[in-house]
Order: C-alpha cells, then sequence, then structure tokens
C-alpha cells in the first residue's frame, strides 16, 4: 500500500499529474457570480444577455426603453457590417486571427465579395442613419453635455461605460437613441 493521502479521481497525464478541466457549467458559474457581485443583480438577473454590453445596462436599470435599446443594437450592427463590406478596420477587433481572417491572410478561409446591390444598400441604410444622428447633433447643439452622436458611438460601437456619466449625456443618448426609432421604424 502506498503512503499518503489517497489520488483524486480524474483524467490524468501521462505524467500522472491530474489534468484541469473546467467544465461549462463551473466557466458559467463563475462569470454569473462576477455579475452578481460587480453589477448587484440576482441569479436570475445575472443570466440576462442585456448585462454584457453598456447599452443592455442602461435598458436593465430602465434609463432607456426596449425600442432604444433595440435600435441601438441594430445601428451596432449596421455599423460592423458597414466597416466589414467597405474594407474599412473593425471598430473593436475581437482577435489578431478575426482581423487576418477578415484582411483574407489566412489560407483556406474565403470571404465572398458582396454583391453591388447590397454594398448600394448597406451604404444607403447606414448614410441615413448617420444623417440622422447630424441632424440630432446640429439641433441639440445648445444641450449640456457631448453631442448625442458621440454618446452613442461610444456606447453602441466603443461599449463605454456609463456608471460615472452625468445625466444630461444620459439624456442626450437617449436623443440619439430616439433619432435612430425613427429611422429604424419600431
Amino acid at each position: 500500500m502506498r503512503a499518503g493521502r489517497k489520488r483524486k479521481p480524474g483524467l490524468r497525464y501521462p505524467c500522472g499529474k491530474l489534468k484541469r478541466e473546467e467544465t461549462e457549467r463551473e466557466a458559467m458559474a463563475t462569470a454569473l457570480s462576477a455579475r452578481q457581485r460587480h453589477y448587484g443583480v440576482t441569479a436570475k438577473q445575472a443570466r440576462d444577455a442585456r448585462l454584457g454590453s453598456s447599452l443592455g445596462r442602461l435598458n436593465l436599470q430602465s434609463l432607456i426603453s426596449d425600442q432604444q435599446f433595440d435600435a441601438g443594437v441594430k445601428f451596432g450592427q449596421l455599423h460592423q457590417a458597414h466597416h466589414a463590406i467597405m474594407g474599412l478596420p473593425a471598430p473593436n477587433p475581437t482577435s489578431v486571427t478575426a482581423i487576418m481572417i477578415a484582411a483574407g491572410l489566412v489560407a483556406g478561409v474565403t470571404t465572398t465579395e458582396a454583391e453591388e446591390d447590397t454594398i448600394q444598400n448597406l451604404r444607403k441604410r447606414y448614410d441615413t442613419a448617420t444623417d440622422a444622428l447630424d441632424q440630432c447633433d446640429r439641433d441639440h447643439r445648445m444641450a449640456r453635455g457631448r453631442k448625442p452622436s458621440l454618446l452613442l458611438y461610444r456606447v453602441v460601437c466603443a461599449d463605454e461605460d456609463t456608471t460615472l456619466w452625468p445625466e444630461c449625456d444620459v439624456g442626450n443618448l437617449r436623443v440619439a437613441l430616439n433619432a435612430l426609432v425613427r429611422i429604424f421604424r419600431y
């Protein structure tokens, strides 16, 4: 009989060292407990996907409406698609591999060329949305705080945290989101 404590159960490497395998449930539990601690929410609320973005957290706090949240998400998707189709660098690249795939540098991965109609349609929708945001900036140029379009880009595209923003900036963000709601016709 061997001296010492009993071996822990589980898979082992050939050298005898125990393999550390974190299950999906354990990883999710870690993330959920961090969300509960950081944002002060219940376990059920921590599972909400909206908690993962600053725009979603504003919606959960009822600082913006569901229509404003949906318009912001739609603008974020439109902004990313516009950058991808036009060959512009991604506003928030996810990884070096994603950048290399988008540039066509990875062998075996091909990117399909978008049809001309798709490009024109996307550009028209993006131009309409940005024109509405520009008009929104002009209409609210005398308002306190930062420009509505700048705040929208910071929250939707850069996912900037809004916890320390003054109330006037949150109000200006609502103005920009309302302009998008009218454009996307919710």
